[in-house]
């Protein structure tokens, strides 16, 4: 479905503070796939994601190739992007608390996005906004409230219906489980892994959390100083690591998880 081919980001080019953000690197993501993205902060993952939606930051130059179905969109018009990303691409932003609006209630939030961009009369809007409130595991008096009187796994989850209100293809979930506790994060993970499947989403996972990535994930891409320095089948990589930053992380896993 996604194919990046040999992309490199790198922000501030021109200047003497030039930052290789990302150093080419090639990935696909299958159809239906639930793929993770691994890293620490700063190694480049959330520099990937926004790439290949075209909301790199000014600032930013991207080379390489980034193929939707073998469409080019590295670099297409801002028009064609705005319509992936309504229509086929959606990202569930890292900091739900962000995501929307103070002074409006999720459901009317969730209505205005269903209008605008699916052309949905009030009605059908409302309808709609309220299917994906359930969907994603919110009472229905979720809809009334305002996001500071939601709890943080349920901005989470907001956001989630928020990704999916236009009947996206893929969803890029750039650290979704960040300051959530433990219980909540499994939750959402959870979540995830059954909309991806009742849906027929395909899903890329960009987090630091490796024991997390590793018990939703098919595939895992590590990824250290913008550079994928790992990547293969989830049992396998945690298993057999082959790559030393790889090593460390699955070690650090492991200590974690002993009594």
């Amino acid at each position: 479905m996604i194919e990046v081919k040999h992309l490199s980001v790198t922000y501030n080019a021109r200047s003497k503070s030039a930052a290789n953000a990302v150093k080419d690197i090639s990935f696909a993501l299958r159809e239906n796939s639930f793929c993770g993205l691994i890293g620490e902060s700063g190694s480049g993952k959330s520099s990937v994601v926004m790439t290949m939606l075209g909301l790199m930051p000014n600032g930013g130059e991207a080379r390489g190739s980034i193929l939707y179905r073998g469409h080019e969109i590295l670099g297409a018009p801002e028009k064609e992007m705005l319509a992936l990303r309504q229509r086929r691409l959606s990202l569930i932003p890292q900091g739900a608390m962000n995501s929307f609006t103070p002074v409006m209630t999720i459901g009317r939030q969730m209505r205005e996005v269903i209008m605008l961009h699916m052309g949905a009369t009030a009605s059908e809007a409302e309808r709609k906004s309220a299917e994906l409130l359930e969907e994603a595991e919110l009472p229905a008096s979720a809809a009334a409230r305002y996001p500071h009187e939601l709890s943080g796994g349920q901005k989470q989850r907001a956001a989630i219906a928020m990704a999916l209100s236009c009947s996206p293809e893929a969803l890029l979930a750039d650290e979704p489980t960040t300051a959530l506790d433990v219980v909540t994060q499994a939750a959402i993970i959870r979540l995830l892994e059954r909309l991806r499947r009742e849906k027929n989403l395909t899903v890329l996972l960009v987090t630091h959390d490796l024991p997390m990535a590793a018990s939703a994930c098919e595939e895992l891409l590590v990824m250290k100083d913008g550079e994928i320095v790992e990547r293969g089948e989830s049992k396998r990589l945690i298993s057999s690591p082959e790559n030393e930053h790889t090593k460390a992380l699955v070690a650090a896993m492991l200590r974690n998880e002993r009594p």
